[in-house]
């Protein structure tokens, strides 16, 4: 389900947003599908739980997904384009890399 590039210059975490996001606007997860808990897919991953934690947490404050105490995390219901997130997502990384473009 996710595929990580332990080479590249992009933060685990936020590769780990980037394919979430992308997994939800493809459709193959779908509004309150449940993810996997942190742990297990640092496990499976071979990450540390933390990493996969403020994955999680960063997914949550962008409102791509929802926690229930007790029960995990879930995709929420898409309040606006999901498309425009992730354009914003990337401009935002590629202005770190010091790459710049109109769009």
């Amino acid at each position: 389900m996710i595929t990580l590039d332990l080479t590249g210059r992009a933060p685990i975490y936020e590769q780990i947003c980037s394919q979430f996001s992308s997994l939800i606007s493809k459709g193959v997860l779908k509004e309150n599908d449940k993810l996997p808990s942190s742990r297990m897919l640092a496990k499976e991953l071979g990450l540390n739980p933390n990493t996969v934690a403020k994955a999680y947490s960063r997914l949550e404050h962008d409102e791509i997904i929802y926690s229930v105490a007790g029960k995990g995390c879930f995709v929420a219901k898409q309040k606006g384009s999901i498309e425009k997130k992730l354009l914003e997502e990337a401009v935002e990384f590629c202005e770190k890399l010091g790459l710049r473009f109109d769009y």
